[in-house]
């Protein structure tokens, strides 16, 4: 089993290595960006991708899913510190609420990922590329307002983001230009089909490359031509470590002697409970785009997020959550198994310990064009098309959970989609649950499947409908369940109809041993009996 297993990761390691290093170079800023924009030290960020990289990664069923920390949870943390009085405190409610997702994922909680709309989930994915666009052009042009790049929508409105936009066309940076727009380039150079036949170009990410041109630019810019070159604050700001034994001075421990405040627990009860819906939605996500189709186990997923905050909380790292523009950067950068997440963290590991003064030298701008593309794969217009000329049923739902999530966040633009989504499926059961059809004056009225209470308004409808002097056959031969009020209906419906001169036939409505007795029932002329006193 063991050599089976490792068979099956050696044979993608090629793909997965190089996706780790993008990843990295992917998470890096962003780790130090959510940290900042949650009101905790810069480091914070970095312990939470360390412990998402190296230890969730294998606890986790997914082999694609990247976990890390999440700038949908920056409003949270940051009130939550403010709350609580104290960086400790919080710790505290992580940990507390890691445990949470732990005793969830033995509950099998799960299974709720499941229940989310197809067209929802998609407009979920559409909405994030195009929240990236609108948040990592900033960084493209070199107007450096926000230094998170993920997708933080909770921290600011849509309103300030596209204002944010406008700006950055005001304040171009020519240096950040001309690296983003080259860096684009060879990003879509590398996904045409001729670099791709090329063993040579298939052994070397675009983004490797795109970072690669970025860092040399700009140091060139900066020796022969100063005003081409981008600032230090348009560059990535890592902690620097005198000595690698220094990473443990950076560790902050919970401060337990606060669990007598009501307000971790409801920290905690917050953070447990959004962190968890966040993994399944990303988690539901990552599989979609999954080129293997694989489907990762959603119990699984929340005991190792659970376990994950806790060793998070106690080092003094963010919430983690699976993340999803992460978790397709790896998948559009080659990674088809978990080797790629932790290879991730290991490159988190070694560029703290050894490498964070030469990483500094890396312009956000690049970065931004490798978030400006996994954003359009992500937002593509055929996806918007594709779902338009699949009907209102799956466009709207597509399109209001698009729009949902850029006007307000992620939980509410899901729930928002998610109405809407269960609005047309209860339409097409509301309808697909009972049909009728009509020849002449003969009339078949059938049950399908599940009948339920929903289905009453409906079933009075088709009553209404029968003429006078007509014959009915009311065929339950195919329905499963039969809701109490649908019977009751239907009883009333036989009493009335001999005033109407209505024959009714009742197929298979109380079950097949009652119908064998009693194959038909016949309403004529006045004369009726109720199902029920049938026997």
């Amino acid at each position: 089993m063991i050599h089976k297993h490792l068979k099956y990761y050696t044979s993608h390691i090629k793909g997965d290595v190089p996706a780790g290093i993008v990843v990295f170079l992917v998470a890096l800023p962003l780790c130090l960006g959510i940290a900042l924009a949650s009101g905790a030290p810069l480091f914070s960020g970095l312990i939470a991708g360390l412990v998402g990289g190296l230890v969730v990664a294998w606890l986790s069923g997914s082999q694609l899913s990247v976990s890390g920390p999440a700038a949908g949870l920056t409003v949270i943390v940051l009130n939550a510190i403010e709350k609580i009085g104290s960086f400790q405190g919080f710790l505290t409610a992580l940990v507390i609420a890691g445990f949470m997702q732990l005793v969830l994922g033995y509950l099998r909680a799960g299974v709720i990922g499941a229940f989310f709309h197809s067209a929802v989930i998609k407009g979920m994915l559409a909405a994030i590329g195009l929240i990236l666009i609108i948040k990592q052009l900033p960084h493209a042009t070199g107007y450096d307002a926000s230094f998170e790049g993920d997708e933080s929508y909770m921290m600011e409105t849509a309103g300030s983001s596209f204002f944010e936009l406008t700006d950055s066309l005001r304040a171009i940076t020519p240096g950040a230009v001309v690296i983003s727009v080259v860096a684009l380039l060879i990003l879509i150079v590398w996904e045409l089909s001729w670099f791709k036949k090329r063993k040579l170009f298939n052994l070397i990410p675009g983004p490797l490359i795109a970072v690669g041109w970025g860092v040399a630019y700009n140091l060139t810019a900066m020796k022969y031509a100063p005003e081409w070159a981008v600032s230090a604050k348009h560059l990535v700001t890592l902690p620097v470590l005198e000595r690698p034994e220094a990473l443990f001075d950076q560790f902050v421990f919970p401060d337990f002697s606060m669990l007598a405040n009501p307000e971790i627990y409801m920290v905690a009860v917050t953070m447990a409970i959004i962190a968890s819906l966040e993994t399944l939605l990303s988690l539901e996500a990552v599989d979609k785009l999954d080129p293997l189709k694989r489907i990762a186990p959603t119990n699984r997923e929340l005991k190792a997020q659970g376990v994950g905050n806790m060793i998070s909380g106690m080092l003094g790292g963010l919430p983690i959550t699976a993340v999803i523009v992460r978790s397709s950067a790896n998948i559009n950068a080659g990674g088809r198994t978990r080797i790629a997440c932790f290879v991730h963290g290991v490159c988190l590991l070694i560029s703290l310990l050894f490498f964070a003064h030469y990483l500094n030298y890396i312009p956000l701008a690049c970065l931004a064009a490798i978030l400006l593309q996994t954003g359009y794969k992500l937002a593509k217009p055929a996806l918007f098309i594709k779902y338009y000329q699949q009907g209102f049923s799956q466009f709207l739902p597509f399109a209001v959970t698009v729009g949902a999530i850029i006007a307000t966040d992620l939980l509410m633009g899901m729930a928002i989609g998610m109405a809407v989504g269960m609005y047309y499926v209860i339409k097409a059961n509301y309808h697909a649950a009972i049909t009728l059809t009509q020849d002449g004056s003969h009339y078949v009225l059938s049950l399908n499947k599940d009948v339920s209470f929903l289905n009453k308004a409906l079933l009075r409808k088709f009553f209404l409908r029968i003429e006078e002097n007509s014959t009915v056959v009311i065929d339950a031969s195919k329905a499963q369940f039969i809701d109490h009020d649908i019977l009751e209906t239907i009883e009333d419906f036989l009493a009335a109809a001999p005033d109407d001169n209505i024959k009714v036939q009742v197929i298979d409505l109380y079950g097949k041993e009652k119908i064998k007795k009693h194959e038909a029932m016949v309403v004529i002329n006045g004369r009726s009996k109720k199902p029920h006193s049938v026997a």
